[in-house]
């Protein structure tokens, strides 16, 4: 199954556990009130989350002298994905990442760290933007918005039903009731396991359409490891809220914690970039 279509499976789960939990609490107006301030605060995420994460990052804007190249290779890469050049920023940061960030391609921006300049050849660097212009052209942004709306539902919509568990009652209806609390408190889980898988799958298509622009996977290949290795000798000092926007997860953890990572392992999308790994 191609991950385009596990993308859209896994936003029609959230929307039937939406559904479900609506039900539960057994009225429209709830569920009204909830859907209207989760897309509110959404859509002040989506118009506004670029510029809030560049400056959280400290971005500042490539102009003038240009010596690693950078304004270059994207419009290159641009011009070769059909879409108006991003903006571009460099990040006062050792550790090598990278991540894009807009609403669309006509209100996007690019941003590298020093450390991801300086480690990386050209072609591991071109391997790198045109994953990050694929998240562009893809309108990963939009993805990732729509699922964060319809995660932010649940978590509310599941919040409701415990406040309603915790000072109603629904004696006359034990059984339906224990059943129902059991959703509100796993629903919440769920979404948000749904959400991680949504921008896994993401990551693949990236890398995929990106080494497609590129016509080179290797590079990109190499890149993926030489910033997995680096980034955790150098650790970066980045929110969970973003972690989700690098091309390199800068949260670490192994185990079982992988579930909720934000990424695939590293191994898993060289090798399916390459078909073996590195």
């Amino acid at each position: 199954m191609s991950n385009s279509i596990k993308t859209w499976i896994y936003l029609f789960i959230l929307t039937v556990i939406i559904m479900l939990l609506g039900q539960s609490l057994g009225g429209r107006q709830g569920l009204l009130i909830a859907f209207i301030l989760a897309l509110s605060l959404n859509f002040v995420s989506y118009f506004f989350s670029d510029k809030i994460v560049l400056r959280a990052y400290g971005a500042r804007p490539v102009e003038g002298v240009d010596p690693y190249g950078l304004q270059d290779l994207v419009t290159s890469l641009a011009n070769k994905a059909g879409i108006p050049k991003p903006q571009v920023y460099i990040i006062p940061s050792e550790t090598p990442n990278a991540f894009a960030t807009g609403r669309n391609p006509q209100h996007a921006a690019v941003a590298a760290t020093e450390g991801i300049l300086k480690l990386l050849t050209r072609e591991e660097m071109e391997g790198v933007l045109a994953h990050e212009l694929s998240h562009v052209q893809d309108r990963d942004t939009l993805i990732m918005a729509v699922a964060a709306t319809l995660g932010t539902v649940v978590m509310y919509l599941a919040s409701f039903f415990r406040w309603a568990a915790i000072f109603g009652s629904r004696d006359n209806d034990r059984e339906n009731f224990v059943a129902e609390l059991f959703l509100a408190i796993l629903a919440p889980i769920a979404a948000t396991l749904i959400q991680l898988a949504i921008s896994r799958s993401r990551e693949f298509i990236a890398d995929t359409h990106g080494a497609e622009l590129t016509g080179n996977p290797q590079a990109l290949a190499s890149a993926l490891w030489k910033i997995h290795n680096y980034a955790q000798a150098i650790p970066m000092a980045a929110s969970p809220a973003t972690a989700h926007m690098f091309i390199i997860n800068p949260l670490y953890g192994g185990g079982i914690s992988s579930l909720f990572s934000t990424h695939p392992p590293v191994e898993d999308r060289i090798k399916k970039l390459i078909g073996r790994t590195l």
